[in-house]
């Protein structure tokens, strides 16, 4: 996968839903046509979601935007239904690979995983660091209990979408993000702190 150097195309959204759709059917060469129109983007979201890791992490962003990208288009059981919907299982494969990257270092330091804290996305208002680990677990929690909660934390967490943003690729409103979003705080903080 390769960086484009091309400006964005007006027809992109409708050509990775094409792309998508191809690659579910098995079509040869589609994830090869996908990669460098989503590449940028999923650079920037991985590169956001990276600058709230320690200054050390071992991952880089280019890395993990090749390890998701490459578990998204692996999987021939998703019906992709637009390239919002690709956009959040990136999402999800981002938290799934940090999070096994952390549960391989805190297996190989056994102090107890990295740490991290959450900034103006902020799940809590103290600013106290969150274990990664301890964060993955609350959020299997939420899932069960608010799966576009969860969803929605995903977004703005992991690849540093706004409000506005993370409520159009769920395809629901603004008051409708903001109410799960402020549900979604909740519940963590709670979990959390047990």
């Amino acid at each position: 996968m390769s960086r484009s150097d091309s400006p964005p195309d007006d027809r992109a959204p409708h050509e990775v839903t094409r792309l998508l759709h191809q690659i579910a059917a098995g079509v040869d060469g589609a994830a090869d046509a996908l990669a460098p129109i989503v590449y940028d983007e999923l650079h920037q979201l991985a590169s956001a979601l990276m600058r709230r890791e320690r200054g050390d992490h071992t991952l880089q962003p280019t890395a993990l935007v090749h390890d998701a990208f490459l578990r998204l288009v692996d999987q021939r059981d998703i019906t992709w239904q637009s390239r919002k919907h690709f956009y959040g299982l990136a999402a999800h494969a981002m938290r799934r690979l940090l999070v096994d990257h952390a549960r391989r270092r805190a297996a190989d330091k056994r102090d107890g995983g990295q740490r991290i804290t959450l900034d103006d996305a902020s799940l809590t208002t103290t600013g106290r660091p969150l274990e990664l680990l301890a964060l993955d677990d609350a959020l299997e929690r939420l899932t069960v209990a608010h799966d576009r909660a969860a969803r929605l934390v995903e977004l703005r967490f992991f690849t540093g979408l706004e409000i506005d943003e993370a409520a159009d690729v769920l395809g629901v409103g603004r008051a409708t993000a903001v109410r799960d979003w402020t549900f979604a705080r909740a519940f963590l903080q709670r979990a959390l702190a047990e």
